[in-house]
């Protein structure tokens, strides 16, 4: 394994030169790329999110889901401010602004904005307000085998101005159907057969959403923001089976899952300006609530012998309240940024576990150690930050400060503990050329953990469970990243970014007990990657109005196994991924078409008492055709899964830890059949 880390750091290292390679210093590059609605129109965009995802070369990154808001992680503005919400995710927001609300977007570096935390290339879009204009959205999915088909995906959303007050409104449900079916082998240690088996699942989730934002500016340039969202999800799985073995009658086996639960959040943020420069208050509160009930029942056909089942139940609720100050002004040829954050989070779980008596009839409960308990933390952040041009082609940004948390659990092994760590950011801009853009940036973060790892839970479909963990810390991580963005004039435009992380504490499968295992924390790890994207117009290779896009990241990670000493990948960690978009919009028709296709790979999932690896693919193709003016909609018609990639899942188990002898090979391959979808979408 050490080789492969060795490989991957070699492999960033001749990636370097190469990036650095592009800068040929040349005249005074300008402050930012901009787009106009022009450049987009042959793709007859409905929303904002349609135009970003046409800007050459830009990879999205979405805000980092943590507790608090914190520094700025994502890249995507809206008029020169960061989200000050969470569940409104930048994908979300961007869906419910009418194409013809934007006015353009701007690409910029991240270190050249008065935004801490802000590195590499950032996309800006500028919107103005209008007096009502809308946009909505429909889609219906059929898979060739399994599920039934999906009508209820779809949104629409208002966006429009009254005097001084910029209003959006949406209603969405980003509803989703999964299924697949096929067998299952299970073999003994010496390679015998123990069991057949044949599944069939459907998944349905329906997540219907009501979203509002208001945006008001006053006389004296104060800005005031409000959001507020309201969801709905349904989660509803089933699964059926057959299972044959030797010596033992035939099972039927059915498992279902079933959570119905809501998130809300309301938040705002009001900037003005306060003596040499300008204050911005925030405030958010948040509350999820995941009731959800798992159950799984065998039976073998024979009236003599009674039904086993087993059940699992958790009600789960999430509140979180936020509160945020940054005063920024002008000072030392830069501008500097004074921030301090509050932020409290609350989880508070119970679940059970029981297993069927056929004697009642019903199922009774069974001890389950660690699976009640109150996790809640109260974080306080201070940052300062400092950001300058020190040339007319070179910006800084230096982001220093720390946070402290109490970190308390009620019940289960609980306890009071508490954490100071240091983070930060320096970040260097340089752009020698109108062509050529690069970034530098040294970071550390503080990471946020998962509340749920603190308490005991089963997986009743796959016979796992996790004993839960109060001895979890937060990781934290040192990131070394370099961006270079490299416009090619009719041939396109290409980005690389090449980065290496050490991860502290990192959280991933360790012993509890003699016998249990849970999410726990390892000393240290390390990860190294590249992530490159490119766009290429065809016109020059004749195809006039086609264009490629082209996506390729590769990472190699390193860890100390907590059983066996032995070096090996983080688990589960992406490995590799490479897209290929192929499009071609008919010169003067309303026409286009095109063809995709991706690969995914990750690392093998290790647990204490088994390594498997499940993955759907992992190639993925399709083709599409669209229509761009149908009676004033737009319509397109996509074939899925073109290859009839399967779902699969290989893993070994132990009789006890991976230490011990193997007691079997399961070997699963579904179908997932292909798959059909209609989007028809309009304006108003």
């Amino acid at each position: 394994m050490r080789s492969s880390v060795v490989l991957q750091a070699r492999l960033c290292a001749a990636l370097l030169p190469f990036a650095l390679s592009l800068a040929i210093a040349a005249e005074a590059p300008p402050a930012s790329i901009n787009y106009t609605p022009q450049d987009f129109a042959r793709f007859a965009p409905r929303n904002a999110l349609n135009m970003l995802q046409q800007v050459p070369g830009f990879v999205v990154r979405s805000q980092a889901q943590e507790r608090g808001l914190g520094q700025a992680t994502g890249n995507v503005l809206i008029n020169g401010q960061r989200l000050s919400g969470k569940s409104n995710d930048v994908l979300a927001q961007l869906e419910r602004i009418p194409a013809s609300s934007v006015v353009r977007i701007e690409l910029r570096d991240g270190a050249s904005l008065a935004i801490p935390g802000l590195s590499g290339q950032v996309a800006n879009i500028v919107v103005k307000g209008s007096t009502i204009a809308g946009t909505w959205e429909w889609s219906a999915a059929w898979r060739e085998r399994y599920a039934d088909p999906q009508f209820t995906r779809g949104s629409v959303s208002i966006n429009g101005s009254a005097g001084r007050v910029d209003y959006t409104l949406g209603l969405s449900n980003n509803g989703t159907v999964g299924a697949s079916g096929g067998p299952t082998t299970v073999t003994n240690a010496d390679g015998s057969l123990r069991e057949s088996r044949n599944d069939e699942f459907e998944q349905r989730i329906e997540r219907p959403a009501l979203s509002a934002q208001l945006a008001w500016t006053g006389r004296d340039s104060d800005i005031a923001n409000v959001n507020a969202r309201y969801q709905d999800e349904t989660n509803h799985y089933f699964e059926e089976g057959l299972r044959v073995a030797a010596g033992m009658p035939d099972r039927f086996r059915t498992v279902t899952s079933r959570a119905n639960g809501s998130n809300h959040e309301l938040g705002g943020d009001y900037e003005f300006g306060l003596g040499a420069g300008r204050l911005k208050l925030i405030g958010l509160i948040r509350g999820i609530s995941t009731p959800r009930t798992d159950m799984v029942v065998v039976d073998d056909f024979d009236p003599a012998t009674p039904l086993q089942g087993t059940r699992f139940r958790r009600d789960s609720r999430e509140r979180e309240r936020i509160g945020r100050a940054e005063y920024r002004w002008k000072a030392f040829d830069g501008e500097m940024q004074m921030s301090g954050e509050y932020a409290f989070n609350r989880l508070d779980s119970a679940a059970t576990l029981a297993v069927f008596d056929p004697a009642s009839g019903a199922f009774v409960e069974t001890p389950m150690p660690g699976a009640v308990a109150t996790v809640q933390e109260d974080r306080y952040e201070l940052m300062g930050t400092y950001g300058r041009a020190l040339t007319p082609t070179l910006q800084l940004q230096v982001n220093a400060g720390g946070e402290y948390s109490k970190l308390a659990q009620v019940g289960a092994g609980g306890q009071v503990r508490t954490f100071l760590r240091p983070k930060g950011l320096v970040s260097i801009a340089w752009t020698p050329s109108s062509n050529t853009d690069l970034a530098f940036a040294l970071e550390r973060r503080v990471g946020q953990l998962d509340f749920q790892d603190f308490l005991a839970t089963v997986d009743l479909a796959d016979g796992q469970a996790n004993a839960g963990n109060p001895d979890l810390v937060p990781p934290q991580t040192w990131e070394l990243s370099l961006e270079a963005n490299r416009k090619l004039g009719d041939w396109g435009t290409t980005t690389l970014r090449v980065y290496t992380q050490r991860i502290d504490d990192i959280v991933d499968t360790v012993p509890i007990g003699a016998h249990g295992e849970s999410p726990g924390n390892l000393d240290t790890a390390t990860l190294s990657g590249f992530e490159w994207k490119g766009t290429f117009p065809l016109a020059r290779l004749g195809l006039q109005g086609g264009k490629l896009d082209l996506a390729w990241q590769m990472e190699t990670s390193d860890v100390e196994d907590p059983l066996t000493r032995e070096h090996r990948p983080i688990s589960d960690n992406l490995q590799s991924y490479a897209r290929l978009d192929f499009r071609h919009d008919i010169r003067d028709t309303p026409i286009a078409y095109g063809a995709y296709a991706n690969y995914t790979w990750r690392e093998p999932d290790v647990r204490l008492t088994e390594v498997g690896n499940w993955y759907e693919g992992p190639v993925f193709a399709g083709v599409f055709i669209e229509h761009k003016d149908v009676a004033g909609l737009k319509m397109r018609l996509n074939l899925g899964n073109l290859g009839d990639a399967p779902s699969r899942w290989d893993r070994t188990v132990y009789l006890d830890r991976r230490t011990g002898p193997v007691d079997f090979h399961e070997q699963r391959n579904r179908a997932i059949g292909r798959t059909f979808s209609f989007t028809v979408s309009g304006r108003f």
